[in-house]
């Protein structure tokens, strides 16, 4: 067996962590809708990186400056590509995409963001993608275009992509690249704690040079009251929890396992919107929902370990 293959652990504690994590990262819709359309893409990039960084600064002060520093010294390209991966391009881009495109468009290009890590780390790191791993992308990403497409296949095929898409699918292509170099073997031994401090503040300042020119115009900030509160709802859930359990995820059961949870982001979204946004659940929406989750288990659900390799 490869020494850079993860094998998919026994342990039920990872799977728990990464549904709870879908469900975070799904939260980052139903928060956008109320304050994307009231700031500057980047300027809200910018605010959500710069505050999880500010939160997290106490702790980090708590471990050794000296491993901070150290950490960074050794590592400073690695954590700016990721900051700019994980928190630029698939931060203040994506809010960008979203002013050209529509959330379903968005939804659909996102979705394959998982079969894009497969193949990198295929590519990449030579990992074999097992059969199962296969059908279980492909079940899930079924599940997907039914939520999306309303169970029509006209509707579907009647989608057009605009430049918004393209800013989109970059985002997607960010975002798996961010999740393959999250397992580098220099960062194994790092807390994760001061890890996605230093990530979230070279995300701040991926952001900043685009924010910089409506940072201080009333129009770029949040310009109500609930607009701020759906920040702090990305700040809190969709960032801070969110990213925090994505990074375990990864650590302990690679980024190909970890992946296939975001195919959950759809059906959670929905299930939000449901519950907040009082929109109706639908018959197909409930098979799809089904689908996604089946592809998901038989991707992810752990195999008996090989006595020897």
């Amino acid at each position: 067996m490869p020494a850079n293959q993860t094998v998919a652990s026994n342990d039920p504690v990872p799977y728990l962590v990464m549904l709870g994590t879908a469900l975070c990262f799904s939260t980052n819709i139903i928060f956008g809708r109320y304050v994307a359309p009231e700031a500057h893409p980047f300027v809200l990039a910018f605010l959500r990186w710069t505050c999880v960084a500010l939160i997290l600064l106490p702790f980090v002060m708590l471990a050794r400056k000296s491993r901070v520093l150290a950490l960074v010294r050794h590592n400073l390209l690695l954590l700016a590509l990721l900051g700019i991966l994980g928190m630029g391009i698939s931060g203040g881009g994506v809010y960008w995409g979203l002013q050209m495109t529509t959330a379903t468009n968005a939804t659909l290009i996102y979705s394959v963001a998982p079969v894009v890590i497969l193949v990198l780390e295929r590519v990449f790191k030579h990992r074999p993608i097992s059969t199962r791993e296969i059908a279980g992308a492909v079940i899930a990403f079924v599940g997907v275009a039914t939520i999306i497409s309303k169970g029509s296949a006209a509707t579907l095929m009647a989608l057009q992509f605009n430049a918004g898409d393209i800013l989109i699918a970059a985002a997607t292509l960010s975002w798996a690249c961010y999740s393959v170099l999250l397992k580098s073997e220099r960062l194994k031994s790092v807390r994760a704690i001061e890890l996605f401090w230093v990530i979230a503040l070279f995300g701040a300042f991926a952001n900043l040079p685009f924010a910089l020119t409506s940072l201080l115009q009333p129009q770029g900030m949040p310009q109500s009251v609930s607009g701020w509160q759906a920040l702090v709802g990305i700040v809190v859930i969709s960032s801070l929890m969110a990213f925090t359990g994505y990074q375990y995820g990864v650590k302990r059961l690679g980024p190909s396992l970890a992946g296939m949870f975001m195919f959950l982001m759809t059906p959670f979204g929905v299930i939000l919107a449901v519950l907040f946004l009082n929109e109706t659940l639908e018959t197909y929406q409930i098979a799809a929902i089904g689908a996604v989750m089946m592809g998901v288990a038989t991707a992810t659900v752990p195999r008996r370990k090989l006595a020897a390799r």
